[in-house]
This record gives structure tokens, sequence and C-alpha cells, in this order.
């Protein structure tokens, strides 16, 4: 036994991106991480952290936004997201600075 539900005349739902989107997404993933691999072997100085703090949010931000599909979704979701990635980098934060202080 089947069910079909029938859209009102006149509506589409479009709840994500093409095949072409996607893979364009993967793509600039993949070249991010390429660039978080070459930290370890390239010499970024004092950007070594903020460099790989920035691409790790950049990231995390695609990654929800457009494979979980946050980007379509309600606003409160993106919200709640959003409010624990800035705790977990708060966290993160006040662990390297308390480490840094107990090292000296």
């Amino acid at each position: 036994m089947t069910t079909h539900v029938q859209e009102p005349a006149g509506e589409t739902h479009s709840h994500g991106l093409t095949n072409a989107g996607y893979v364009r997404v993967a793509v600039i993933l993949a070249l991010i991480t390429a660039l978080e691999v070459s930290t370890y072997y390239v010499d970024f100085g004092p950007f070594f952290l903020p460099a790989l703090i920035v691409m790790m949010v950049v990231k995390f931000v695609m990654v929800v936004s457009y494979f979980m599909h946050l980007r379509f979704d309600h606003g409160l979701f993106s919200f709640l997201f959003y409010s624990g990635l800035v705790l977990a980098i708060g966290v993160y934060a006040a662990f390297l600075a308390t480490l840094h202080f107990f090292l000296r």
C-alpha cells in the first residue's frame, strides 16, 4: 500500500543544492583540508594557530550549512549550531590560556 501526497499547485520545494553544487563544496573542503595539512610542513610562524582555527570554522560552517542542510532550515537551528561552535572555541581558548599560564 503506497500513499502519494500531492503538493499544492505552484509550490515546489528545493531543499539543497544540485549535484554540481555539492561537488563544488566538496572540492572547496578538500582544498581547505590540504591547507590544514600543509601547516605541518610549512612554517606559518605566529599565524599557525589562528590559521588552523579559521580553517576549522570555515569547514564547520560549510559542512553544517550544506551537507546538513542547515542553510535551508529554520534560523533557530543555525543559532544552536553556531552558538555551540562559539562555546567550543571559547573553551579551547580558555584551556590554551590556562595551559600557557601554568607552564611558565
